[in-house]
């Protein structure tokens, strides 16, 4: 996706996800009830972040940037009636929770990779072993065979 349209998706998800919020707030007995819009808030956010990193003209600049205002005073907006209904700090929870989340997803991330990269390792000792172990047996029969030649060459066997 294209980051003007990245932009323009992610303000689409911002307003949507704040009004699913605002409507079932009211209503909500926990914050179960209201974390997929959380959710879509929050990614909403961070789309429409990643078309302010990437367009350079004024207009394409400007019309982000105002975008970015609007979906960071939807955020505020959502903190503030969030810690409302459910309790102070219940927001700032939300956002270090996942915060704490995606960490380890990215530590488990490095983790996988940094375990394929053992066993990538550990298999190529073994294919320069079983390699070597060959070269040896190739080498081994070898001198056998040009003893065994030479042996019978020597006691006129030829």
């Amino acid at each position: 996706m294209e980051p003007i349209s990245t932009a323009l998706a992610g303000i689409a998800l911002v307003k949507a996800s704040v009004d699913g919020i605002k409507s079932a707030l009211g209503t909500a007995k926990d914050i179960g009830a209201i974390a997929n819009d959380i959710d879509a808030l929050l990614n909403g956010q961070a789309q429409v972040q990643v078309g302010l990193a990437d367009q350079f003209g004024v207009q394409s600049v400007a019309k982000e940037m105002i975008d970015a205002k609007i979906a960071a005073e939807h955020v505020a907006e959502v903190r503030r009636l969030t810690d409302h209904r459910f309790g102070a700090g219940t927001w700032q929870s939300i956002l270090d929770e996942r915060a704490k989340r995606i960490r380890e997803a990215k530590e488990a991330q490095a983790e996988a990779r940094r375990q394929a990269q053992l066993q990538h390792d550990e298999m190529l000792e073994n294919v320069k072993i079983g390699l070597a172990i060959f070269a040896l047996v190739v080498v081994v029969v070898g001198l056998f065979i040009a003893v065994m030649v030479s042996t019978a060459g020597a006691i006129g066997l030829k």
